[in-house]
């Protein structure tokens, strides 16, 4: 998948999982209690960033996912199972892949792994 500029996924179900995440991320910090600057300070991250996470701006590295879990105190395990469990509703999210011409996907140009 070709990017361009930094706003297409490099995979179909980025948005799926951004979406899950920031719901997820949403609902851990309201349940502690904490402001987005609040979870930011606790993890190490800005405000700023919390906030695009919740917003589905950014897709959390693996790392994020382990520092945020520790701030709103869930482990990292119950915080994926959680994204793991709402991916489903954000389905409609995916990206599909171009039809060809011919009513079928696109094949990627040679060189390309497919």
């Amino acid at each position: 998948m070709e990017r361009k500029g930094g706003k297409v996924p490099r995979n179909p179900k980025e948005p799926v999982v951004r979406a899950a995440f920031a719901r997820v991320l949403a609902d851990l910090r309201e349940q502690a209690g904490l402001t987005q600057a609040e979870v930011g300070e606790k993890s190490g991250y800005e405000e700023k960033y919390i906030g695009a996470l919740e917003r589905r701006k950014h897709t959390p590295t693996l790392t994020a996912v382990i520092q945020i879990s520790s701030a709103v105190s869930v482990s990292p395990l119950s915080t994926l199972s959680q994204v793991l469990e709402l991916m489903p509703k954000f389905a409609h999210l995916e990206i599909k892949p171009p039809v060809a011409e011919g009513g079928g996907p696109q094949k990627p140009p040679s060189g390309e792994p497919q």
